[in-house]
Order: structure tokens, then sequence, then C-alpha cells
């Protein structure tokens, strides 16, 4: 899997993205609306189903109905209806129109059955209960001899199979179609996401035709446009956000060299991960997005919208550079200027969290070298007190205390500020030998007192009374007056 997502500027509120967001509130009333009312109806329509005694009539006869016509459905249905899976069967059910045409012509329960003028009553409440079909109307259809209607070519764009499926594609229609829009004029840039809907619909219903399966979704449209904001910034170094498999990091590079990566992801990912998900169809977006803009630019050279980001920090752009040398350096193994250039890299950013974290990765391999014991003061220093950054800094406190020669070098204020974060992290055990530390080396700290209330009380709170006790006399001794020493007395 591979995501890319660009970082450059941010739409300006002076001239907005008005259709962008129009194609957004489309589709969410689309899916929200029909698609929504469609959904619950036809929940409750399977709840009567479920509950009647038509599953019993119907579905071991269309299972035997699979079996008798070899389907490759057949094993699976069998064993959902051993599983009484009754909603995963009927929607199979309804999918296949030869059965069900032989049902509505009573040929599968047929008169003779004792049960018929049930089954009779019970089929015809049922599909007076059936909403008009909404999402398989509009959709692309890719069954075997569907009737061809080039209509849902387009309306299948506008629909979605899932909230997370809407949701998704919208924020990437957002994140590439406003810098699109400002370039091309609402209009133009409205044609072409139409058109790029299209083209990656047609791929996707020669790809897929006779699979059995239903084609929805904006995602091909999205990726015309994704195709068309490569060709728009062309080698124009753009900051992205990536992920790579389990991999994800930043990147500035020039944009074009991202449509040859996401064609290449498209194929891979149809050829590898099956067709859960219309990956022809997004490679028919990026196709068609840049046909549509290469076209263009070939006829008027467009320039991207001007940047609307915040000033850029100066040290930005030598910041991306240590930070690719070291990825560099240390992909060749040369690791010693790997850890020049992450020193470097965090000499700028001293609260990047990443940039920390591999810093004292490498230095590990000096345990002794001023390196070492530098990136180790910089993360036990960083000021977010949530989860992710008090498990990095517990972590590396750890690590820091096996390996760093000739011993670990804490000042007392770095000692104080671990504790309280350890007693946050509930790592009780560290938390208290720090305390111990400071008592014994830095008596007349002045965050002692209130370092040891916070310990105590995170003791007491985790209910280890006992431990809480034993810091009862350096509480009376430093902070006399303090809850925390007044609930130990009362106890």
């Amino acid at each position: 899997m591979f995501i890319a997502i660009p970082l450059e500027g941010r739409p300006t509120w002076h001239n907005p993205p008005w259709m962008t967001v129009l194609l957004i509130l489309v589709n969410m009333l689309v899916f929200w609306g029909p698609q929504r009312s469609e959904e619950k109806a036809q929940e409750r329509a399977t709840h009567f189903y479920a509950s009647s005694e038509l599953p019993k009539l119907e579905l071991p006869a269309f299972v035997k109905w699979l079996e008798d016509t070899h389907s490759d459905k057949a094993a699976r249905a069998r064993r959902l209806l051993e599983h009484n899976a009754t909603g995963a069967l009927l929607d199979g059910m309804r999918s296949e129109t030869k059965f069900m045409a032989a049902l509505r012509a009573d040929k599968v329960v047929t008169p003779s059955n004792p049960q018929f003028a049930l089954w009779q009553d019970q089929r015809r409440e049922y599909d007076t209960l059936v909403p008009p079909a909404f999402t398989e109307h509009w959709a692309q259809d890719h069954r075997k001899d569907a009737e061809w209607r080039p209509v849902t070519l387009l309306t299948s764009t506008f629909l979605h199979g899932s909230t997370g499926h809407l949701l998704g594609n919208m924020l990437f229609l957002f994140l590439f179609g406003f810098s699109v829009e400002l370039a091309l004029g609402r209009s133009l840039y409205l044609a072409f996401y139409l058109i790029g809907g299209i083209g990656a619909s047609a791929l996707a219903a020669w790809a897929y035709a006779g699979s059995g399966s239903y084609g929805l979704g904006a995602s091909g449209a999205v990726s015309a446009l994704m195709a068309m904001y490569a060709l728009l910034y062309r080698l124009r170094r753009i900051r992205f956000f990536y992920q790579l498999l389990f991999y994800f990091n930043y990147v500035t590079a020039p944009a074009l060299i991202l449509l040859p990566a996401w064609i290449a992801n498209e194929l891979l990912q149809h050829w590898l991960a099956g067709r859960g998900v219309a990956y022809m169809a997004h490679l028919g977006g990026l196709l068609t997005g840049a046909a549509l803009m290469g076209a263009r630019l070939a006829v008027r050279r467009l320039e991207p919208p001007p940047s609307t980001a915040a000033p850029v920090d100066p040290d930005a752009q030598a910041f991306e550079q240590h930070r690719e040398k070291a990825q560099g350096y240390a992909a060749a193994m040369d690791f010693e200027k790997a850890c020049a250039q992450w020193r470097a890299a965090a000499k700028l950013r001293p609260r990047d969290e990443a940039t920390l974290r591999a810093y004292f990765q490498l230095a590990k391999l000096w345990p002794a070298g001023g390196d070492f014991h530098r990136a180790a003061h910089l993360i036990f220093r960083l000021e977010p007190q949530d989860l992710v950054t008090l498990e990095l800094q517990h972590a590396t406190y750890r690590s820091y205390l096996d390996i760093a020669k000739p011993g670990a070098r804490l000042k007392p204020d770095d000692m104080a500020r671990l504790a309280r974060r350890f007693t946050r992290a509930k790592a009780f055990e560290d938390a208290q030998k720090l305390c111990d530390a400071l008592v014994k080396t830095a008596p007349d700290h002045p965050g002692l007192g209130d370092t040891l209330s916070a310990c105590v009380n995170g003791l007491w709170q985790a209910g280890q009374r006992d431990q809480a006790m034993r810091w009862l006399p350096q509480l009376e001794k430093l902070a006399p007056r303090d809850m925390v020493t007044q609930m130990l007395q009362n106890a």
C-alpha cells in the first residue's frame, strides 16, 4: 500500500474552492439521503424475512440451485446455510436473477407444497417492505449479462459503500481538489472532475466485466484529481506525507514523480490484492486526469496557485536536507555520517519526536559518545505529556540506564521531571528510584517536595499504599503542609 498526501499550502478563503465544497456536499447528501434511507428500509425487510418462514422455504432451495448449476458460490453458500447466516444468503439470493425469476414463477416453492399459501402471503409482505433499488440501480453492474447503462459511468461516482469509504474519499477530494480548482477555474475543474470519473468507471467496466460485483465510489474521480495535481506542480518540490506498507515519513520531492508511483501502486495492488477494491478504477482516473491536464497544459501554460501557507521557517529546508542525508547515509550503512546529520537536524528541531527517536536509536551504537547522552537528554526534556511521548521517554530512560557508559548522566531537573512523568505513566518503580536518587544527590532541589508529593499521590491512587507510606518521613520534612502529607498522616 502506498499513500502520499501533499502538505503544500492551504485553501484561500479570498477565492474559496466552492466547487470542491459543492462536490463534497453532493456526495454526502446522496449517501446520507437516499442511500441511507434505502439501507434502513432494507434492514427492516431483512429483519422481517429472518423472523418469517421464508428462510426455511427458500434458502435451502437456493443453495441446492447453486450446487446444481455448479456455481463457484455454492460451497460458501452451503457453509452460510449451516451457520444460519440468513442475511448474507438473502443478499446473495437477491443478486441471482435467474433463481429469483424461477422463485417468482412459483417454480421453487410450488403449489403442491403444503405451505405454499403461507409462503405467498409472507413473500408478498416481504416484497412490500423491500425498498426500490437505488444504490444498485445507479451503481455500475459488473454481473454477467448485465444491462449496459452508460449513465452509471457517472452516477456511480457519487455513491459509496460505507461511512469510512465516503469520508476517506472526501478527504482526498478536498486535499487535491482545492489546488486544481484554483488553477483551472470552477467550470473547467468541474468538467475535468466529471470526465475523470467517467474515465475511471470506463476502465473499471472493462476490467471487472462479468465479475458479479458492483462498482461505486468517488475514488476514481479523485484519482483523476491526483494526476492533475502532479502535472500541475510538475517539477516543483512539494512536501508530502507518505506511507509505504507499515513505514511512514515526510519527504520533499518533485510532484511529478508521484504520478508513476501512484500508477505502479494501483497495478501492483490489482495483481496482488484481488477485487475487494476497484484498483482499475483508480488507474483509469489517474490516466484520464493525466490526459486531461496534459491536454490543458499543451494549450496554455498553467501555474499552481500561490501558496497561502504560513511563512516558511527559514530552517525548514535545511532541516529536511539533514533528514534526507541521514536516511541516505543510514541506507548506505555509513552510520557515523548519518548520526552527524541527525545531530544537525535535532539541533534545528529539538522538539521533533521522530527526529529525536531516530537520533537516539543511531547514537546507541556509541554508548560512551556525546551523541548518545545528548539525544537521551533531548528526549527527556520533551514537553508534551501525551501517552506516546511518555512511553518514548520511559523506553529511552530504560535503554539509557542499561547501556550508557561510563554511566547515566542525569541532572536533578531531569530526574525530577522524569519522576513526575513516570508517575503519570504508572511506571512507579522507576519513578521511585529517581526520587531516591534525588533525595541522595540533590536534597536541596527546589522541586523535590512537589516531585515526591506527585509520586506518592500516584502510588496511593494506584492502591500501592505501603509504598506510598514509606515516603511520609521525607514529605513531613520537605512538604509538611502538603495535602498528600496530611492524607498519609491521617491514614
